[in-house]
């Protein structure tokens, strides 16, 4: 059945095509398994709860008629602004309009959040733009401009909150800077999430073609409900696909996790368990409650343009496992910097089992990618990402100590792997961080260093060891199979190409503040030589030579660092090999040039590197010469088990049988290697 939903409407509409719904709730309340929910074309200020779940072959689809033209918001438009002082203005708004959630009373919080920013869940916008809140009336008044932005110029555009509770309203104050606010386009959140069923298991849900904004989203720790502007809520087989999501105070898309309730944030409450532990019990009780294959992750999200949302674009902890994340452009994440902590990036994903993220194009995010515990079989292939980094204004102006941590291009944190990272650009000035062990790099450009190699697993106790066990698992499966803390190595690294780029001024003076600090060394030369003092396999194996189990001495054969495998790689511009890399190709003699450039949503990839390459191909790579990741003993494979080879190249181009490195098969002097809307 095909119901109808049209903002135009006359109220009292039954949901056909003739008397059309006036809003998605009423066509929510009612869609069936097999039905379709039409929407035409208008902005629906409302919050749409689907009541009930399709099925694997009868799937609920809400699609937008007309691609990108309805739109789901969780702001409302505000015109009851009057004159304060200069530039600044004042608007009461009654606290009825908000329910049980007032965003102008709710504070960010959660695991992980930097307590010492405060801010609520609340926005305002001007047109379609978010402000910056401040924390007293004086910033609204002389508003300064706040230096870790992204976008300086505008954070003088400043609001501030309180109550009056005599009256029970939330007041406003708001610079706009000479615009007068109800002659703009002005709204403020209201609503929590947008899209987003109020209970679990309501799967098999497609939302299509719509756009997606302004909700007032709560902080998503993995040690708690993580909710986003759209999701599926702990269930199984939603698509998620040609939206427009954006403007979320915290998280666009969460593909997270349920509530426990006696386990909601229990760091940053009860306080006497760290987080990494009552994370590890948050796993072992989603295993009890019925965290499997069977019920729950399968989603798909592609094609969409994810963008300016405080935390992160995609989250997920646990939920989003075999879910398929591709096509899609995801940018300019975080940008305010008004959030502050661990779990922002592009995409935040922890407990990735064989999840898939591929032709996905990231950056301007503060991070790009953050793969953290449990990245086991997941793989990254054929993606762009550029300009994941700290703001370039950190170039002009003295870094600030207290600075978020130098943001990279993919972070992979205490997993086991195996992690596959095959076929991708790489062009941010640091690209990769592996803390980490179980990690396969293959047929990628690589312009950024790597950083925190051998750190980064400790919970960074000053006197007492700290160890972080993380969990691995069954294949392809959820079940736990075994905890272990982190060893490092176990990385291979074939066919790659590195390039050195010229190491920004202010990265540079940040990579002197951090170059002590357990969480990133601020490494900024690129290439292998990170593992320079990780053994061969052979040097390995032979600590367990004429080992015969109990009677033996004591000895930290189990604990020592795993081997690391090399070979195919080149290098230039000073980039450095690890000198056990004996088939290196090394290239200082050749200055290489690497540029991507922009033209009306097309993305161009231009490099003289294919000048300098030795014509001879590589070998050819395969789940057999990876073999299997140490602690997990999982081969590098497909997640239905079956082997890779990576024979097809960035674009899907078939290779020849001694390939050429890198992620392009045929040498050229320009590739188109992203096309994105406006």
């Amino acid at each position: 059945m095909q119901i109808f939903v049209d903002i135009n409407a006359t109220c009292g509409g039954t949901g056909t095509k003739e008397y059309p719904f006036k809003r998605i709730s009423d066509a929510a309340k009612i869609a069936r398994p097999g039905d379709e929910v039409l929407v035409y074309p208008g902005v629906y200020r409302e919050y749409v709860d689907p009541a009930n779940a399709g099925a694997p072959r009868a799937r609920i689809t809400y699609r937008s008629v007309e691609k990108g033209a309805a739109v789901i918001t969780g702001a409302e438009e505000l015109k009851s602004w009057v004159p304060f002082a200069e530039n600044v203005w004042m608007a009461r708004i009654p606290n009825g309009i908000f329910g049980t959630y007032n965003p102008y009373t709710t504070k960010v919080f959660g695991d992980w959040f930097n307590a010492m920013y405060v801010a609520h869940t609340g926005d305002v916008f001007l047109n379609g733009k978010s402000m910056y809140e401040v924390l007293e009336l004086s910033g609204v008044l002389e508003p300064k401009v706040y230096a870790k932005s992204w976008d300086r110029e505008f954070t003088v555009y400043t609001w501030y909150t309180e109550q009056d509770e005599a009256a029970n309203e939330t007041v406003l104050y708001a610079n706009f800077r000479g615009l007068d606010p109800n002659a703009e386009n002005v709204e403020i959140s209201v609503r929590r999430n947008c899209f987003y069923p109020s209970k679990e298991g309501v799967g098999y849900i497609t939302l299509s073609g719509f756009t997606v904004t302004k909700a007032a989203t709560q902080w998503a720790p993995p040690t708690a409900y993580q909710e986003g502007m759209v999701g599926p809520h702990w269930s199984k087989g939603w698509i998620i696909e040609d939206c427009d999501i954006s403007e979320s105070k915290c998280s666009g898309i969460s593909l997270g996790k349920y509530c426990q309730p006696n386990n909601d944030n229990k760091w940053s409450t009860w306080k006497f368990k760290d987080g990494t532990q009552t994370e590890r019990d948050n796993i072992c009780q989603a295993q009890a409650e019925g965290w499997s294959k069977e019920t729950i992750g399968s989603h798909i999200v592609r094609r969409c343009n994810i963008h300016h949302c405080g935390q992160t674009g995609i989250v997920g902890h646990l939920g989003g496992v075999f879910s398929i994340i591709e096509d899609n452009h995801i940018h300019h994440i975080n940008n305010k910097q008004n959030l502050a902590g661990a779990e922002i990036g592009g995409i935040k994903m922890h407990a990735a089992i064989d999840v898939i993220i591929r032709r996905n194009h990231f950056h301007h995010c503060t991070r790009g990618l953050w793969l953290d515990w449990q990245a086991q079989g997941t793989r990254v292939s054929q993606n762009l990402f550029h300009d994941n980094t700290v703001p370039y204004e950190a170039d002009k102006y003295p870094v600030e100590d207290d600075m978020l941590a130098v943001g990279e291009d993919i972070f992979i944190e205490v997993s086991h792997g195996p992690t596959l990272v095959d076929n991708n650009i790489l062009l941010s000035d640091q690209a990769l961080k592996l803390p980490t062990q179980g990690v396969a790099l293959v047929h990628n450009f690589i312009a950024g260093s790597f950083t925190a190699v051998g750190r980064g697993v400790d919970n960074g106790t000053p006197t007492k060891p700290s160890p972080r066990y993380t969990p691995y698992h069954m294949h392809h499966r959820t079940e736990v199979a075994g905890f272990m803390t982190i060893l490092h190595g176990d990385c291979r690294f074939y066919n790659n190409i590195f390039v050195q780029q010229k190491m920004r001024k202010g990265l540079l003076a940040l990579q002197e503040q951090w170059k002590n600090d357990e969480w990133s060394d601020g490494n900024l030369v690129v290439g292998t030589v990170p593992y320079e003092a990780y053994p061969t396999y052979e040097e390995y194996v032979t600590q367990f030579e004429g080992y015969c189990g109990m009677g033996s001495k004591k000895t930290d054969r189990y604990y020592n660092p795993l081997p690391v495998w090399a070979a195919g790689n080149a290098f230039f511009n000073g980039a450095k090999a690890m000198t056990k890399e004996t088939d290196a190709f090394v290239d200082n003699d050749h200055e290489v040039t690497v540029e991507l450039v922009e033209k009306d949503g097309e993305y161009t990839f231009k490099t003289n590197v294919y000048d300098f390459l030795l014509k001879t191909g590589a070998q050819m790579i395969s789940t057999e010469v990876l073999g299997m990741a140490f602690e997990p003993e999982q081969l590098f494979e497909n997640p239905d088990g079956s082997p890779i080879v990576f024979n097809e190249d960035f674009f899907g181009e078939h290779r020849a049988v001694n390939p050429q490195v890198g992620p392009f098969e045929c040498g050229a002097e320009g590739f188109v290697v992203a096309k994105n809307d406006k």
